[in-house]
């Protein structure tokens, strides 16, 4: 049976997440220690014991998901002896979790993956601190109707898809003002729900641009190899394997949108039969139904988790 391995973006973070793998295994706890002196910061204590406010900070949440995930990974081949080209036929992560993804199929070191993310985090808050973006969800809508919802609520500002998340679930990005306005056109256009999210910035929006243009410089000296596990792109929704254009799309998806509908359907098409979320949160299980009806999900967290998954 084909499987696929995914891996979560922010928004699945929690206080705790990891504890038990690192408690549990030595080789987690490797990980967890090798992101912490790469970064210079006890990320692992934040992680673990919180605060909550410190760990939702972007630059903290966006290497503490791929620690978590690498982890999870890690124990896999290294404890139970079962390498990820034995476990599955390809790999995808939603927005930060394309860095994961490529991290676990041996694309970017873990060292290489800590530091980009680091970077990554950063710019992206600067990007947020900088202007006044804004998230919303627009629920029980197809991504054509989602489309013209952000063309005319942008009004000259910045308003586009940022995540086609599932059948019905599309997330919407841009400044505050136009994202109000596309609230109030959703519901015109008969959304079941139009909801702001609680985000610090407009992610995958051309308000990120300046972090888009530092990432390129951050890429450029990362040393990328070609995935052992083919990879689905978040930005074509189709495979990758050239370093280059790995670099290329990297750069391109903090101010691009996450095609993980389109994604799913890919692997649907690929032959693939059950998905599975490597990580903390069930959020990229929970979606896989909702497109692909008939592909079986799954996730895994924790030790319990690994061990009935082995």
């Amino acid at each position: 049976m084909k499987t696929a391995f995914v891996f979560p973006g922010q928004g699945s973070q929690v206080v705790g997440m990891g504890k038990d793998l690192y408690e549990n295994f030595s080789s987690a706890r490797e990980v967890f220690q090798k992101t912490d002196e790469i970064l210079g910061a006890n990320l692992s204590k934040i992680m673990f014991e919180g605060p909550s406010e410190e760990l939702t900070k972007t630059e903290n949440t966006q290497p503490a998901l791929m620690a978590v995930s690498i982890a999870i990974t890690t124990v896999l081949e290294k404890e139970f002896g079962k390498k990820i080209t034995d476990l599955c036929s390809f790999v995808a992560g939603h927005s930060l979790g394309e860095y994961s993804a490529l991290c676990a199929a041996k694309a970017i070191s873990l060292e290489d993956t800590a530091k980009l993310l680091q970077v990554r985090g950063s710019e992206m808050a600067k990007c947020s601190a900088q202007s006044e973006g804004a998230m919303a969800a627009i629920l029980g809508v197809e991504i054509e109707v989602a489309e013209a919802i952000v063309s005319e609520a942008a009004q000259g500002e910045i308003c586009q898809v940022a995540n086609d998340n599932s059948v019905g679930q599309v997330v919407i990005s841009g400044s505050k003002s136009a994202i109000n306005r596309a609230l109030e056109i959703a519901k015109a256009k008969g959304a079941k729900r139009a909801i702001a999210l609680s985000v610090s910035g407009a992610f995958h929006s051309s308000l990120m641009l300046a972090a888009q243009e530092k990432m390129k410089i951050a890429l450029a000296s990362a040393d990328i190899k070609s995935p052992i596990v083919p990879l689905v792109a978040n930005v074509t929704a189709g495979l990758v394997f050239d370093p280059n254009q790995i670099r290329d799309l990297l750069a391109r998806q903090i101010t691009g949108s996450v095609r993980w509908r389109e994604t799913m359907i890919f692997l649907a098409s690929q032959g693939v039969e059950e998905i599975i979320e490597i990580g903390s949160g069930k959020v990229l299980a929970g979606l896989v139904g909702r497109t692909c009806p008939n592909v079986k999900s799954r996730s895994i967290q924790n030790t319990e988790d690994l061990k009935s998954f082995i």
